[in-house]
């Protein structure tokens, strides 16, 4: 009977795991913050004590499963909603390298080591760092590299051509708010933006998703939908 107690019990868990993993999202480890990471981890755990507790009380495991993917649910629902929020809770990029400067206190500030910074360059392919222009460590601890125009692989470099130098682009407005010290940082102000977004059609900037300017000149306006993407797009 304690085997099948046992079975119905993996099984249990199994489901509730199942039930969490839906209501919470799916993500990569990858991409999960470090906290994400963890709170994963605590949940399997739960579980397993779940699928084992002969003599205990299963219901105990289960809440304590059931709180945590609660808090995790709720914390992302407060991450979407306020942009300090989600700053606080999952960080922020980070600068590392820009135009051949390694900024040291970026480096103390997010915990890299040199070496360990290095290796990563070399595992995207870059034994050089002349070659790049920016690397950004994101929220999720990964590197992002900006390579120089003329290192790009199979490109103007290999043409003896000298395109114009790509750089970052600048987050104007998201999730509807605007990033005023970024609109400051670009010389352009709030009439500047407002001007902009009638040009393009948009007379809310609550309708706005998300809005960037390049060295260009170049205004992107990605506003919000509610449209569906077809369902069989990705199978």
């Amino acid at each position: 009977m304690d085997i099948l107690y046992v079975i119905a019990l993996s099984l249990g868990s199994i489901l509730e795991i199942f039930i969490l993993c839906k209501i919470m999202g799916y993500r990569q480890i990858s991409q999960m913050s470090m906290f994400d990471y963890i709170n994963g981890i605590t949940i399997g755990n739960i579980a397993s004590e779940m699928a084992t507790s002969i003599e205990d009380d299963f219901i105990h495991p289960m809440t304590a499963m059931i709180v945590y993917g609660i808090v995790a649910v709720l914390l992302s629902w407060i991450s979407s909603k306020s942009i300090r929020a989600r700053r606080f809770l999952s960080g922020k990029p980070i600068l590392l390298v820009h135009q051949g400067t390694l900024y040291e206190k970026n480096f103390k500030k997010s915990k890299v080591d040199l070496n360990e910074f290095l290796t990563q360059c070399r595992v995207n392919g870059y034994f050089d760092l002349d070659e790049l222009e920016s690397v950004i460590l994101e929220e999720n601890g990964r590197m992002s590299f900006l390579p120089k125009s003329e290192n790009r692989p199979l490109t103007a470099g290999d043409l003896q051509l000298s395109p114009a130098q790509e750089n970052l682009v600048a987050n104007l407005i998201i999730d509807g708010k605007v990033m005023e010290e970024n609109l400051r940082r670009t010389g352009k102000n709030i009439q500047w933006l407002d001007k902009e977004l009638h040009r393009q059609g948009i007379k809310n900037i609550q309708d706005v998703f998300l809005a960037t300017y390049d060295l260009k000149r170049k205004v992107s306006v990605y506003t919000r939908t509610s449209e569906q993407t077809p369902p069989d797009l990705f199978s």
